[in-house]
Protein backbone atom coordinates (compact mmCIF):
# COMPACT_ATOMS: atom_id res chain seq x y z
CA UNK A 1 0.00 0.00 0.00
CA UNK A 2 2.47 2.68 -1.43
CA UNK A 3 1.21 4.04 -4.39
CA UNK A 4 0.42 7.79 -3.37
CA UNK A 5 0.07 10.23 -0.96
CA UNK A 6 -2.11 7.95 1.47
CA UNK A 7 -0.22 4.90 0.69
CA UNK A 8 2.92 6.54 1.37
CA UNK A 9 2.41 7.16 4.55
CA UNK A 10 2.17 3.17 5.77
CA UNK A 11 5.48 1.68 4.49
CA UNK A 12 9.22 2.57 3.37
CA UNK A 13 9.29 -0.23 1.25
CA UNK A 14 11.89 1.28 -1.75
CA UNK A 15 14.64 0.71 1.69
CA UNK A 16 13.50 -2.47 2.36
CA UNK A 17 14.32 -3.60 -1.52
CA UNK A 18 17.53 -2.27 -1.72
CA UNK A 19 19.40 -4.90 -1.13
CA UNK A 20 17.62 -7.61 -3.27
CA UNK A 21 15.79 -9.23 -0.11
CA UNK A 22 12.40 -10.57 -0.83
CA UNK A 23 9.46 -8.87 1.56
CA UNK A 24 8.49 -12.41 2.47
CA UNK A 25 5.16 -14.12 1.39
CA UNK A 26 2.71 -11.98 0.16
CA UNK A 27 -0.87 -11.85 1.02
CA UNK A 28 -3.99 -10.43 -0.85
CA UNK A 29 -6.64 -8.69 1.49
CA UNK A 30 -9.33 -10.33 2.31
CA UNK A 31 -12.27 -10.63 -0.13
CA UNK A 32 -14.60 -8.56 3.18
CA UNK A 33 -11.88 -5.93 3.07
CA UNK A 34 -12.03 -5.94 -0.61
CA UNK A 35 -15.52 -6.08 -1.02
CA UNK A 36 -15.69 -3.48 1.83
CA UNK A 37 -13.68 -1.15 0.61
CA UNK A 38 -14.35 -0.87 -3.23
CA UNK A 39 -17.78 -0.21 -2.21
CA UNK A 40 -17.05 2.40 0.43
CA UNK A 41 -14.57 4.43 -2.24
CA UNK A 42 -17.26 4.11 -5.10
CA UNK A 43 -19.77 5.20 -3.02
CA UNK A 44 -18.16 7.96 -1.50
CA UNK A 45 -16.06 9.17 -4.38
CA UNK A 46 -19.63 8.80 -6.95
CA UNK A 47 -21.71 11.26 -4.54
CA UNK A 48 -18.84 13.35 -4.46
CA UNK A 49 -17.82 13.36 -7.83
CA UNK A 50 -21.68 14.06 -9.29
CA UNK A 51 -22.04 16.64 -6.03
CA UNK A 52 -18.89 19.24 -7.01
CA UNK A 53 -19.75 18.84 -10.62
CA UNK A 54 -23.17 20.01 -9.96
CA UNK A 55 -21.67 22.88 -7.48
CA UNK A 56 -19.64 24.02 -10.34
CA UNK A 57 -22.54 23.63 -13.35
CA UNK A 58 -24.81 25.71 -10.58
CA UNK A 59 -22.47 28.77 -10.20
CA UNK A 60 -21.18 28.87 -13.75
CA UNK A 61 -25.12 28.87 -15.70
CA UNK A 62 -26.70 30.47 -12.77
CA UNK A 63 -26.37 34.80 -12.71
CA UNK A 64 -27.27 35.21 -9.39
CA UNK A 65 -25.15 32.76 -7.97
CA UNK A 66 -21.67 34.48 -9.51
CA UNK A 67 -20.63 36.04 -6.13
CA UNK A 68 -16.92 36.29 -4.83
CA UNK A 69 -17.68 33.59 -1.71
CA UNK A 70 -19.38 31.28 -4.63
CA UNK A 71 -16.28 31.54 -6.90
CA UNK A 72 -13.89 30.07 -3.93
CA UNK A 73 -16.26 27.15 -3.77
CA UNK A 74 -15.94 26.51 -7.18
CA UNK A 75 -12.11 26.77 -6.87
CA UNK A 76 -12.78 24.16 -4.15
CA UNK A 77 -14.69 21.70 -6.28
CA UNK A 78 -12.97 21.42 -8.59
CA UNK A 79 -9.93 21.04 -6.03
CA UNK A 80 -11.72 18.11 -4.04
CA UNK A 81 -12.83 16.70 -7.75
CA UNK A 82 -9.13 16.24 -8.42
CA UNK A 83 -8.64 14.37 -5.12
CA UNK A 84 -11.83 11.89 -5.67
CA UNK A 85 -10.39 11.02 -9.07
CA UNK A 86 -6.69 10.90 -8.38
CA UNK A 87 -6.38 9.49 -4.61
CA UNK A 88 -10.06 7.20 -4.91
CA UNK A 89 -10.44 5.72 -7.45
CA UNK A 90 -6.75 4.68 -8.25
CA UNK A 91 -7.66 2.77 -4.87
CA UNK A 92 -10.54 0.68 -6.20
CA UNK A 93 -7.58 -0.62 -8.72
CA UNK A 94 -5.11 -1.48 -6.42
CA UNK A 95 -8.52 -3.10 -4.20
CA UNK A 96 -8.97 -5.54 -7.23
CA UNK A 97 -5.37 -5.77 -9.11
CA UNK A 98 -3.41 -5.45 -5.77
CA UNK A 99 -0.83 -3.26 -7.91
CA UNK A 100 -0.29 -0.51 -9.62
CA UNK A 101 -1.85 -0.77 -12.94
CA UNK A 102 -1.67 2.95 -14.13
CA UNK A 103 2.62 2.65 -15.38
CA UNK A 104 5.07 5.18 -14.86
CA UNK A 105 3.40 7.97 -16.74
CA UNK A 106 0.35 7.41 -14.67
CA UNK A 107 2.04 7.24 -10.95
CA UNK A 108 3.72 10.85 -11.94
CA UNK A 109 0.65 12.67 -12.89
CA UNK A 110 -2.06 10.92 -10.29
CA UNK A 111 0.31 11.78 -7.57
CA UNK A 112 0.60 15.47 -8.73
CA UNK A 113 -2.83 15.53 -9.14
CA UNK A 114 -3.42 14.54 -6.00
CA UNK A 115 -1.33 16.98 -4.27
CA UNK A 116 -2.37 19.99 -6.18
CA UNK A 117 -5.91 18.84 -5.00
CA UNK A 118 -5.46 18.34 -1.35
CA UNK A 119 -3.02 21.89 -1.36
CA UNK A 120 -5.67 24.12 -3.65
CA UNK A 121 -8.52 22.86 -1.26
CA UNK A 122 -7.16 23.97 1.94
CA UNK A 123 -5.98 27.25 -0.06
CA UNK A 124 -9.40 27.91 -1.27
CA UNK A 125 -11.07 26.97 2.24
CA UNK A 126 -8.28 29.62 3.76
CA UNK A 127 -9.20 31.98 1.01
CA UNK A 128 -12.97 32.29 1.66
CA UNK A 129 -12.41 32.07 5.45
CA UNK A 130 -10.83 35.62 4.78
CA UNK A 131 -13.46 36.97 2.49
CA UNK A 132 -15.84 36.30 5.22
CA UNK A 133 -14.07 37.81 7.49
CA UNK A 134 -13.56 41.15 5.22
CA UNK A 135 -17.14 41.22 4.67
CA UNK A 136 -18.46 41.07 7.60
CA UNK A 137 -16.38 42.90 10.13
CA UNK A 138 -15.04 45.76 7.42
CA UNK A 139 -18.16 45.84 5.57
CA UNK A 140 -16.55 49.72 4.03
CA UNK A 141 -13.40 47.61 2.85
CA UNK A 142 -15.73 45.04 1.27
CA UNK A 143 -16.69 47.12 -1.07
CA UNK A 144 -13.58 47.51 -2.76
CA UNK A 145 -11.84 44.27 -1.64
CA UNK A 146 -15.06 41.27 -1.75
CA UNK A 147 -15.25 41.96 -5.34
CA UNK A 148 -15.85 39.50 -7.97
CA UNK A 149 -13.09 40.10 -10.07
CA UNK A 150 -10.79 40.45 -7.40
CA UNK A 151 -11.92 36.38 -6.13
CA UNK A 152 -10.99 35.50 -10.04
CA UNK A 153 -7.79 36.78 -9.47
CA UNK A 154 -7.42 35.44 -5.80
CA UNK A 155 -8.32 31.88 -7.45
CA UNK A 156 -6.07 32.24 -10.17
CA UNK A 157 -2.99 33.05 -7.95
CA UNK A 158 -3.89 30.29 -5.73
CA UNK A 159 -3.65 27.62 -8.96
CA UNK A 160 -0.85 29.04 -10.04
CA UNK A 161 1.31 29.09 -6.91
CA UNK A 162 0.37 25.09 -5.67
CA UNK A 163 0.86 24.04 -9.31
CA UNK A 164 4.13 25.12 -9.60
CA UNK A 165 4.55 23.91 -5.32
CA UNK A 166 3.26 20.38 -6.55
CA UNK A 167 5.82 19.87 -9.97
CA UNK A 168 8.79 18.91 -7.13
CA UNK A 169 6.47 15.19 -7.31
CA UNK A 170 7.15 14.73 -10.60
CA UNK A 171 10.75 14.18 -9.78
CA UNK A 172 10.36 12.49 -6.23
CA UNK A 173 7.87 9.87 -7.45
CA UNK A 174 8.56 6.68 -9.51
CA UNK A 175 7.47 3.20 -9.61
CA UNK A 176 9.33 0.52 -7.89
CA UNK A 177 9.16 -3.59 -7.99
CA UNK A 178 8.30 -4.95 -4.39
CA UNK A 179 9.75 -8.73 -5.04
CA UNK A 180 8.16 -11.14 -2.78
CA UNK A 181 8.91 -14.70 -2.49
CA UNK A 182 5.89 -15.25 -3.72
CA UNK A 183 4.68 -13.10 -6.76
CA UNK A 184 6.78 -9.73 -7.94
CA UNK A 185 4.21 -6.45 -7.47
CA UNK A 186 4.57 -3.13 -8.93
CA UNK A 187 4.30 0.06 -6.60
CA UNK A 188 3.75 4.00 -6.85
CA UNK A 189 6.30 4.96 -4.51
CA UNK A 190 9.19 7.20 -3.07
CA UNK A 191 12.07 7.73 -5.31
CA UNK A 192 15.03 8.08 -2.62
CA UNK A 193 14.51 6.96 0.95
CA UNK A 194 11.33 7.67 2.97
CA UNK A 195 13.64 9.95 5.30
CA UNK A 196 14.47 12.47 2.71
CA UNK A 197 10.42 13.38 2.34
CA UNK A 198 9.84 14.41 5.92
CA UNK A 199 10.82 17.73 5.85
CA UNK A 200 7.89 18.09 2.54
CA UNK A 201 5.21 16.52 4.48
CA UNK A 202 5.95 18.69 7.81
CA UNK A 203 6.16 21.72 5.75
CA UNK A 204 2.52 20.21 4.06
CA UNK A 205 1.49 19.72 7.68
CA UNK A 206 2.47 23.34 8.55
CA UNK A 207 1.40 25.08 5.22
CA UNK A 208 -2.37 23.62 4.17
CA UNK A 209 -3.48 22.13 7.61
CA UNK A 210 -2.09 24.24 10.54
CA UNK A 211 -1.60 27.10 9.19
CA UNK A 212 -5.22 27.13 7.79
CA UNK A 213 -7.11 26.24 11.10
CA UNK A 214 -5.27 28.74 13.01
CA UNK A 215 -6.23 31.43 10.99
CA UNK A 216 -9.89 30.19 10.54
CA UNK A 217 -10.02 29.59 14.17
CA UNK A 218 -8.58 33.43 14.76
CA UNK A 219 -10.91 34.45 11.75
CA UNK A 220 -14.59 32.93 13.00
CA UNK A 221 -13.81 34.00 16.19
CA UNK A 222 -13.91 37.82 15.56
CA UNK A 223 -16.61 37.00 12.78
CA UNK A 224 -18.70 35.54 15.60
CA UNK A 225 -17.53 38.19 17.94
CA UNK A 226 -19.22 40.65 15.56
CA UNK A 227 -22.46 38.48 14.67
CA UNK A 228 -23.37 37.60 18.07
CA UNK A 229 -21.92 40.22 20.56
CA UNK A 230 -22.59 43.12 18.39
CA UNK A 231 -25.25 44.28 16.13
CA UNK A 232 -24.43 43.23 11.98
CA UNK A 233 -22.92 46.78 10.42
CA UNK A 234 -25.16 47.94 7.72
CA UNK A 235 -24.01 48.15 4.41
CA UNK A 236 -24.00 52.17 3.31
CA UNK A 237 -25.01 51.36 -0.48
CA UNK A 238 -28.35 49.92 1.50
CA UNK A 239 -31.43 52.39 0.54
CA UNK A 240 -34.67 51.70 2.15
CA UNK A 241 -37.46 51.57 -0.56
CA UNK A 242 -40.71 53.72 0.04
CA UNK A 243 -43.77 53.02 -1.27
CA UNK A 244 -46.45 55.24 -1.66
CA UNK A 245 -50.24 53.91 -2.61
CA UNK A 246 -53.29 55.71 -3.19
CA UNK A 247 -55.91 54.53 -1.50
CA UNK A 248 -59.73 54.82 -0.99
CA UNK A 249 -60.74 58.27 0.59
CA UNK A 250 -57.85 59.92 -0.57
CA UNK A 251 -55.86 58.33 2.28
CA UNK A 252 -52.17 57.53 1.63
CA UNK A 253 -50.12 54.69 3.40
CA UNK A 254 -46.25 54.50 3.17
CA UNK A 255 -44.59 51.33 3.67
CA UNK A 256 -40.82 50.96 3.99
CA UNK A 257 -38.76 47.62 3.12
CA UNK A 258 -35.50 47.87 4.14
CA UNK A 259 -32.89 44.93 3.35
CA UNK A 260 -30.83 45.16 6.48
CA UNK A 261 -32.67 42.23 8.24
CA UNK A 262 -32.28 40.04 4.66
CA UNK A 263 -28.61 41.05 4.76
CA UNK A 264 -28.25 39.66 8.52
CA UNK A 265 -29.82 36.59 7.83
CA UNK A 266 -28.18 35.80 4.49
CA UNK A 267 -24.32 36.91 5.78
CA UNK A 268 -25.30 34.32 8.98
CA UNK A 269 -26.54 31.97 6.82
CA UNK A 270 -22.98 31.72 4.42
CA UNK A 271 -21.01 32.39 7.45
CA UNK A 272 -22.66 29.11 9.46
CA UNK A 273 -22.19 27.34 6.14
CA UNK A 274 -18.74 28.08 5.36
CA UNK A 275 -17.68 27.56 9.19
CA UNK A 276 -19.14 23.68 8.63
CA UNK A 277 -16.90 23.22 5.87
CA UNK A 278 -13.93 24.38 7.91
CA UNK A 279 -15.02 22.26 10.86
CA UNK A 280 -15.49 19.21 8.66
CA UNK A 281 -11.92 19.72 6.90
CA UNK A 282 -9.97 20.35 9.99
CA UNK A 283 -11.67 16.82 11.33
CA UNK A 284 -11.63 14.74 8.29
CA UNK A 285 -7.83 15.34 7.59
CA UNK A 286 -7.30 14.52 11.68
CA UNK A 287 -6.42 11.34 11.03
CA UNK A 288 -4.18 11.32 8.09
CA UNK A 289 -2.32 14.01 9.03
CA UNK A 290 -1.68 12.33 12.79
CA UNK A 291 -0.38 9.24 11.23
CA UNK A 292 2.03 11.31 8.85
CA UNK A 293 3.03 12.94 11.99
CA UNK A 294 3.27 9.32 14.45
CA UNK A 295 4.85 7.20 11.31
CA UNK A 296 7.88 10.39 11.27
CA UNK A 297 8.95 9.22 14.49
CA UNK A 298 8.87 5.62 14.41
CA UNK A 299 11.25 3.19 13.97
CA UNK A 300 8.35 0.49 12.02
CA UNK A 301 5.64 2.43 10.87
CA UNK A 302 2.24 1.48 12.06
CA UNK A 303 0.13 0.32 8.79
CA UNK A 304 -2.88 -1.26 10.18
CA UNK A 305 -5.07 -1.66 6.78
CA UNK A 306 -8.45 -1.32 8.35
CA UNK A 307 -7.10 2.11 9.81
CA UNK A 308 -5.62 3.15 6.29
CA UNK A 309 -8.98 2.33 4.62
CA UNK A 310 -10.25 4.69 7.90
CA UNK A 311 -7.96 7.55 7.17
CA UNK A 312 -8.58 7.44 2.94
CA UNK A 313 -12.43 7.36 3.37
CA UNK A 314 -12.39 10.67 5.66
CA UNK A 315 -9.96 12.42 3.14
CA UNK A 316 -12.59 11.26 0.15
CA UNK A 317 -15.27 12.04 2.19
CA UNK A 318 -13.93 15.57 2.78
CA UNK A 319 -13.78 16.44 -0.21
CA UNK A 320 -17.41 14.76 -1.14
CA UNK A 321 -19.57 16.02 1.74
CA UNK A 322 -19.40 20.04 0.80
CA UNK A 323 -22.06 19.75 -1.70
CA UNK A 324 -24.33 18.25 0.85
CA UNK A 325 -23.48 20.77 3.43
CA UNK A 326 -24.21 23.59 0.81
CA UNK A 327 -27.77 21.36 -0.35
CA UNK A 328 -28.51 21.64 3.86
CA UNK A 329 -27.39 25.19 4.96
CA UNK A 330 -28.18 27.20 1.87
CA UNK A 331 -31.75 28.05 -0.21
CA UNK A 332 -30.05 29.52 -2.67
CA UNK A 333 -28.02 26.33 -3.48
CA UNK A 334 -30.63 24.07 -2.99
CA UNK A 335 -32.97 26.06 -5.26
CA UNK A 336 -30.34 25.78 -7.81
CA UNK A 337 -29.77 22.41 -7.54
CA UNK A 338 -33.26 21.71 -7.70
CA UNK A 339 -33.35 24.07 -10.88
CA UNK A 340 -30.54 22.24 -12.40
CA UNK A 341 -31.88 18.58 -12.06
CA UNK A 342 -35.11 19.55 -13.15
CA UNK A 343 -37.25 18.55 -9.60
CA UNK A 344 -38.86 21.72 -9.02
CA UNK A 345 -42.47 21.59 -10.36
CA UNK A 346 -43.15 23.70 -13.43
CA UNK A 347 -46.33 26.74 -13.42
CA UNK A 348 -48.64 26.45 -16.01
CA UNK A 349 -48.57 29.80 -17.66
CA UNK A 350 -51.38 32.46 -16.04
CA UNK A 351 -53.69 34.20 -18.06
CA UNK A 352 -51.81 37.72 -18.92
CA UNK A 353 -54.87 39.43 -17.26
CA UNK A 354 -54.01 38.49 -13.61
CA UNK A 355 -49.98 38.38 -13.94
CA UNK A 356 -47.31 40.34 -12.30
CA UNK A 357 -43.99 39.58 -13.27
CA UNK A 358 -41.42 40.81 -10.50
CA UNK A 359 -37.55 40.80 -10.73
CA UNK A 360 -35.85 42.45 -7.97
CA UNK A 361 -32.45 42.47 -6.40
CA UNK A 362 -32.36 44.09 -2.67
CA UNK A 363 -28.65 44.06 -2.37
CA UNK A 364 -26.35 45.56 -4.31
CA UNK A 365 -22.92 45.65 -1.81
CA UNK A 366 -20.12 46.29 -4.19
CA UNK A 367 -19.30 48.80 -6.37
CA UNK A 368 -19.43 46.42 -9.67
CA UNK A 369 -22.91 45.30 -8.89
CA UNK A 370 -21.57 42.09 -6.78
CA UNK A 371 -21.27 41.38 -3.40
CA UNK A 372 -20.42 38.38 -1.22
CA UNK A 373 -24.06 38.00 -0.15
CA UNK A 374 -25.71 38.47 -3.33
CA UNK A 375 -29.17 37.94 -3.05
CA UNK A 376 -32.13 37.78 -5.89
CA UNK A 377 -35.43 36.76 -5.61
CA UNK A 378 -37.45 36.29 -8.31
CA UNK A 379 -41.46 36.13 -8.46
CA UNK A 380 -42.77 35.01 -11.31
CA UNK A 381 -46.27 34.49 -12.46
CA UNK A 382 -47.49 35.82 -8.93
CA UNK A 383 -50.98 35.92 -8.84
CA UNK A 384 -53.07 37.53 -6.22
CA UNK A 385 -56.62 38.51 -6.26
CA UNK A 386 -55.91 41.91 -5.77
CA UNK A 387 -52.93 42.30 -8.45
CA UNK A 388 -54.95 43.34 -10.98
CA UNK A 389 -56.65 45.98 -9.44
CA UNK A 390 -53.19 47.73 -8.62
CA UNK A 391 -52.98 51.07 -10.43
CA UNK A 392 -49.99 50.70 -12.81
CA UNK A 393 -48.33 53.85 -11.20
CA UNK A 394 -47.53 52.48 -8.10
CA UNK A 395 -45.32 49.32 -9.47
CA UNK A 396 -41.76 50.34 -10.95
CA UNK A 397 -41.00 51.32 -14.26
CA UNK A 398 -39.40 47.63 -15.03
CA UNK A 399 -42.04 45.83 -13.50
CA UNK A 400 -44.97 44.54 -16.17
CA UNK A 401 -47.96 44.17 -15.44
CA UNK A 402 -51.05 43.85 -17.28
CA UNK A 403 -55.22 44.29 -16.29
CA UNK A 404 -58.51 44.41 -17.75
CA UNK A 405 -60.48 46.45 -15.49
CA UNK A 406 -58.57 48.90 -13.09
CA UNK A 407 -59.74 50.12 -10.40
CA UNK A 408 -58.64 50.91 -6.73
CA UNK A 409 -58.08 48.75 -3.82
CA UNK A 410 -57.53 49.19 -0.27
CA UNK A 411 -54.45 46.68 -0.02
CA UNK A 412 -51.21 47.59 1.25
CA UNK A 413 -48.45 45.83 -0.94
CA UNK A 414 -44.99 45.79 0.54
CA UNK A 415 -42.45 44.82 -1.97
Amino acid sequence: MDNITLDNIAADNDTLVQDNQTLGMWTDYSIEYKVASIFLVSLICGVGIVGNVMVIMVVLTTKHMRTPTNCYLVSLAVADLMVLTAAGLPNISEAVYGEWVYGYVGCLGITYFQYLGINASSCSITAFTVERYIAICHPIKAQFLCTLSRAKKIIIVVWALTSVYCVMWFFLSDTKELVYDNVVLVTCAYKVSRNYYLPIYFTDFAVFYVLPLMLATILYGLIAKILILNPLPSDPKEKTKKWKKEMQGGRIITSTNTSSSTTAASRRQVTKMLAVVVVLFALLWMPYRTLVVVNSFLHTVYQDANFLLFCRLCIYLNSAINPVIYNAMSQKFRAAFKKLCHCGARRAPKPASCSVQLTYSVIKETSNGESPDHFTTEMDELARPTDHFLPRSILPANHKMSYEEPQLSSSVVKA
